[in-house]
C-alpha cells in the first residue's frame, strides 16, 4: 500500500508549504514503479544474511570486473555470504566513485547493467547512494556553471564572508570552494571535497531528481541502499549542519517511498560519528533505517586485543538496543573507509585513542585529520589494513591470523549482521605502494587484486591467505545453521574472565556461547555444571571445564 499520507506530510515538513505538485509527482512515480513487479520480494533480516563489501573491481580478471566478482562469489565464496554490497559502481571523476557523474550509469569499465542484473539473479545487492554530493564534471553541475535555469538551485551558494565557524567538519580543507560560472564567481558548500560538490535538498526539483534515482535502484536489483555521510544532507547557517531535524524527515520521506513498493528495499545509513548520533538514524524503529553501521566497534575491537580485556568492549556491548525488531546493526571492522575514531570518543579515553594512533602509525599505517570549531586539529581515521591495525611482530603468524579471526568471530556473533570487507575475507596486507602512488591515505586498503595470482594463494594451504579465508567461510557458512544468531534473538554479555569477550545468544530454538580469548594468556573457564555443551564449528561435545588457548574462539551451544 502507498503511504501517501505520510509521504504528503513529510514534504510538508520538510518545505512547509507548496507541495501537492511534487507529492502528485512522487505517487505516479510509485504507481508506475510497482508496475513492474506483481510479486513482492522481501529482503529478511535473519541469521543467513552476511554481506561482502567490495569495489566492482576490487577483482582483476580476464572478463570484465563485475563479472569476475560474480564468478568468484559463484566459484569460491558459494552460499557462505549471500548479499554484496557494490561500492559506488557508476562513472566517477575521484574518491574511487564517491564523486558520481552519473547516477544511473554503470562505469564501463566495470560491466554494464547487463552484468548487473546477472548478480542481483543470485545474490542480494546493496547499492550505494552517494546523494549528499555529486562529481563537479556531472551533468547537473555542468548545467549549474553554464547558467541553465534548471540547476541553478540545485547546489549551496554562500557568501565566503558568512561565519560558517559552527559546521561540523570532517576534512581539513575549507568548507567553500570558489567556481567560475556564467553568472560571475560563486562559492558552494564542498563538505568533502571541491570535486564533491554539495547538493541543495532546499530544492524541490533537486529532491525529486533524487528519489527517482532511488526508484531506479530499486528497479534495478537493488535490495539495500546505503546513504553515503547522510547525516550532512541538510543545511542550516548558524548550526552544525548535521544530523540536522530536516534531514532525520528527508529519510523518512525516503523510507515513506521505499515501504510503498512491491519490493522490499532496506535503507542502511552511513554516518561516521559518536555512537548516540549514529542510532539516532534508526528513528522509532519503524520510520527510518532498518541497519545502521556500527561503527563504534572496529575500534573497540583494536582496544580489546590491544589491552587483553574485554572491559570497555563489553561495557559498550551490554548496552546495545534496537528501538524495534526491524532494525538491527551492521556489524564490519574493516571497510574502503579507514576505521573512524569519532565514535568511540565517548567509551574510550584520549591516551587509550592515542595508543591506537600510535599502533597504527607502528604498524604502517596512516592517520586522517579533522578540523574542529576552534581550529584545532584530531584524529579523525586511521587508515590501516585490520590485520595489520591488530599484528603484533612479537608473535607467530599463527597467532596473528587466529587473532584476525577472532576479531571477526565477534562480528560475527553480536547482534546484527555482519559485513565482511574484501580485503579481510582473503587476508590481505597494507598496500603501502599504493598509499606512495595514488596519493591518499585510503589508498592503503584499496588494493586492487590480480584472480590469478589470488586464486593460487588461496590454493596454498600454507598460506596466510588460505587459512583466512577458508576459515571465515567456515565461520559465515556455520552461523547460517543457527537461529541464535538471528538479529532478533536475545543477546547477553557474560562476564568469565576480563581477558574473555562473551556473549550468550539465545533464541526460542537454541542458546549459544561464543567466547573469545582476547590475550595472549591460556584462560580457564568452569562452564555451569548442569548443561551440556556442544562445540559448533569442531562438531564435537565440549567439556565443561574449558582451556582457552591464546585467542581461540569457541561458539558452544548449551543442551
Amino acid at each position: 500500500m502507498i503511504r501517501e499520507e505520510s509521504i504528503r506530510a513529510r514534504l510538508k515538513n520538510i518545505f512547509t508549504e507548496n507541495t501537492d505538485i511534487l507529492a502528485d509527482e512522487i505517487i505516479r512515480k510509485i504507481v508506475e514503479f510497482n508496475e513492474q513487479f506483481t510479486e513482492r520480494e522481501d529482503y529478511i533480516l535473519d541469521e543467513k544474511k552476511s554481506i561482502l563489501i567490495t569495489y566492482a573491481d576490487s577483482l582483476q580478471g580476464e572478463d570484465v570486473p563485475l563479472e569476475t566478482l560474480r564468478e568468484f562469489l559463484n566459484e569460491k565464496i558459494g552460499n557462505s555470504i549471500n548479499t554484496v554490497h557494490i561500492l559506488p559502481f557508476f562513472p566517477y571523476s575521484s574518491d574511487d566513485g564517491f564523486s558520481v557523474v552519473n547516477y544511473t550509469e554503470v562505469n564501463p569499465d566495470f560491466g554494464s547493467w547487463e552484468e548487473i542484473h546477472s548478480l542481483s539473479s543470485t545474490h542480494k545487492i546493496m547499492f550505494d547512494a552517494v546523494i549528499n554530493h555529486i562529481s563537479s564534471k556531472s551533468s547537473w553541475f555542468r548545467g549549474y556553471l553554464n547558467g541553465e535555469k534548471k540547476y541553478i538551485d540545485y547546489f549551496i551558494e554562500s557568501d565566503p564572508e558568512t561565519d560558517l565557524s559552527t559546521v561540523t567538519r570532517p576534512r581539513t580543507f575549507p568548507l567553500l570552494s570558489e567556481f567560475e560560472t556564467e553568472r560571475g564567481k560563486k562559492y558552494l558548500w564542498t563538505t568533502f571535497s571541491d570535486d564533491q560538490i554539495d547538493l541543495n535538498y532546499k530544492s524541490q526539483n533537486l529532491l525529486f531528481e533524487v528519489i527517482e534515482v532511488l526508484l531506479f535502484y530499486a528497479a534495478n536489483g537493488a535490495s539495500l541502499i546505503r546513504l553515503d555521510a547522510v547525516g550532512y544532507i541538510w543545511k542550516e547557517v548558524g548550526t552544525s549542519c548535521i544530523h540536522l531535524d530536516k534531514a532525520h524527515e528527508i529519510i523518512k520521506l525516503m523510507r515513506d517511498i521505499l515501504d510503498s513498493l512491491n519490493k522490499k528495499v532496506l535503507i542502511i545509513t552511513e554516518t561516521n560519528v559518536p555512537h548516540k548520533d549514529n542510532i539516532s538514524y534508526f528513528g522509532n524503529g519503524t520510520d527510518e533505517a532498518q541497519m545502521i553501521y556500527n561503527f563504534s566497534l572496529p575500534p573497540l575491537v583494536l582496544n580489546a586485543y590491544q589491552i587483553h580485556s574485554s572491559e570497555h568492549l563489553s561495557k559498550w556491548a551490554s548496552a546495545l538496543t534496537t528501538p524495534s525488531s526491524e532494525t538491527t546493526f551492521f556489524n564490519f571492522l574493516a571497510s574502503h573507509d579507514g576505521i573512524g575514531l569519532m565514535p568511540v570518543k565517548d567509551f574510550l579515553s584520549g591516551e587509550e585513542i592515542d595508543n591506537l594512533v600510535i599502533k597504527t602509525e607502528n604498524n604502517g599505517g596512516k592517520i586522517s585529520w579533522k578540523t574542529n570549531s576552534d581550529g584545532s586539529l584530531s584524529p579523525y581515521e586511521m587508515n590501516i589494513n585490520y590485520f595489520d591495525a591488530l599484528y603484533d611482530c612479537t608473535e607467530t603468524e599463527e597467532e596473528n591470523i587466529r587473532k584476525f579471526l577472532g576479531a571477526y568471530f565477534i562480528a560475527c556473533s553480536l547482534s546484527g549482521i555482519p559485513g565482511i570487507y574484501i580485503h579481510s575475507l582473503v587476508g590481505s596486507r597494507n598496500w603501502t605502494e599504493g598509499v606512495n602512488t595514488l596519493g591518499y591515505n585510503r589508498a592503503i586498503n584499496r588494493e586492487k587484486l590480480c584472480l590469478k595470482k589470488l586464486e593460487k594463494e588461496l590454493s596454498d594451504s600454507n598460506s596466510r591467505r588460505h587459512k583466512i579465508f577458508t576459515n571465515m567461510i567456515r565461520i559465515l557458512s556455520e552461523r547460517q545453521n543457527h537461529p541464535a544468531f538471528s538479529p532478533k534473538a536475545e543477546q547477553e554479555i557474560i562476564e568469565l574472565d576480563n581477558r574473555l569477550f562473551c556473549i550468550k545468544r539465545s533464541s526460542v530454538q537454541e542458546t549459544i556461547l561464543s567466547i573469545v580469548n582476547l590475550s595472549r594468556d591460556e584462560v580457564r573457564v568452569e562452564l555451569e555444571e548442569n548443561c551440556e555443551y556442544y562445540d559448533v564449528i569442531a562438531q564435537k561435545h565440549q567439556k565443561k571445564r574449558l582451556i582457552m588457548a591464546p585467542y581461540k574462539y569457541l561458539w558452544i551451544r548449551v543442551e
